[in-house]
């Protein structure tokens, strides 16, 4: 007899929901994998039977991503956050300046960073509406002799995603993608870098991806800590110390989970259909619900709303808790209601959203 598996209406931000096929894969190997009377958590990660399974995961991410031999695919630790340390370390220069897009706080955080190395500075800003809107591709700046120009692809406390990045020639774009990697196809040709955390939409926290061309590795800084360099993880396969193991064998798997019920376009197609019904009952809702992004700049990954009237607000929050959706709140620094449809939130998650905001909003008019 099939088990019948309890499962919350998951819209947290991160650490996000994991499709269930792979979390019960996961369950059925989690003792004995392969045969090897060993838990993934358990083997050295020197062994063959690891090797594998990191091999497979890098080769998984290359085929989805169709990501070519001119790039290196490695895997981190510290999240999004060291990258905002790791990628100035590396690229730059105390008297370099560097070109920062600025969408949200992430972006935010990112500069501040790389003050500590360079001269960073930024290109474009959309502050001043409170993050509403991602900038037209004509209004980024950069000079051609910028180190970088970065920017955030998706943001998850305003609720804002770029549709097309900008052209930037000869300068290297770098994109911190932690929140959108994976959920619609990219052309990774046009990034020199690109950096994800993956605990939204490629596996569990604790394992980040970076995904870097190979000529900006030989570019890099040379004198900065070995655990530091990109390099370091480029030649050693990242197993120059103990990767994040069981968050990389789950990786693996998330991605043989996208490959299997057709890659990228049939993901891609998902996430409309998800953020669709959530964004037509704000959009019908005649104001009693309206959201945060401007509509050109809408996120499939974040839907950011707001209740007509703040009492009400808490009553959402608090009724939909009691039936079962979980993560609803808004990020603490802007408040609000946001739901994180990642590509691992099913259909039916989204479409009980919806009912229950037509629902309330029917209940509370």
């Amino acid at each position: 007899m099939k088990q019948t598996v309890n499962r919350a209406y998951n819209f947290n931000a991160g650490p996000s929901a994991l499709p269930l096929e792979v979390l019960q894969k996961a369950q059925q190997e989690l003792v004995d994998f392969r045969g090897s009377g060993m838990s993934v958590m358990e083997l050295s990660h020197r062994s063959a039977t690891y090797e594998e399974v990191h091999n497979e995961a890098i080769a998984r991410l290359r085929e989805l991503l169709a990501i070519s031999e001119d790039y290196e695919v490695l895997f981190l630790q510290g999240g999004g956050s060291l990258q905002f340390s790791m990628v100035p370390m590396n690229f730059l220069q105390p008297e370099q300046k560097a070109a920062y897009v600025m969408t949200g706080s992430w972006s935010e955080k990112a500069l501040a960073e790389a003050k500590q190395f360079g001269q960073p500075y930024e290109a474009v800003s959309s502050k001043e509406s409170n993050y509403r809107y991602i900038p037209k591709l004509d209004e980024v700046r950069f000079d051609p002799s910028d180190a970088y120009v970065h920017l955030t692809s998706n943001n998850t406390i305003y609720g804002t995603q770029w549709k097309e990045f900008p052209n930037t020639g000869n300068v290297p774009l770098i994109a911190d993608m932690s929140s959108d990697i994976l959920s619609k196809r990219i052309d990774v040709n046009q990034f020199g870098l690109i950096y994800a955390g993956a605990q939204k939409n490629l596996g569990p926290s604790g394992v980040t991806v970076v995904i870097i061309r190979k000529d900006l590795l030989e570019k890099a800084n040379k004198n900065i800590p070995t655990m530091l360099k990109y390099s370091t993880y480029a030649k050693n396969n990242s197993l120059y110390n103990t990767p994040p193991t069981f968050a990389i064998y789950l990786l693996g798997e998330v991605l043989g989970w996208v490959k299997e019920i057709g890659g990228i376009d049939e993901i891609a197609r998902r996430n409309e259909e998800k953020a669709k019904l959530i964004y037509d009952a704000i959009d019908t809702s005649n104001g009693f619900y309206y959201g945060h992004a401007e509509a050109g700049s809408r996120s499939l990954m974040n839907i950011t709303f707001r209740v007509k009237d703040e009492e009400l607000e808490k009553q959402f929050l608090a009724e939909a808790k009691k039936e079962g959706f979980v993560g609803l709140n808004g990020h603490r620094s802007v408040g609000g209601c946001r739901a994180s449809t990642y590509n691992a939130v099913p259909y039916e998650a989204c479409k009980a959203l919806s009912q229950f905001m037509v629902e309330f909003q029917a209940k509370n008019s």
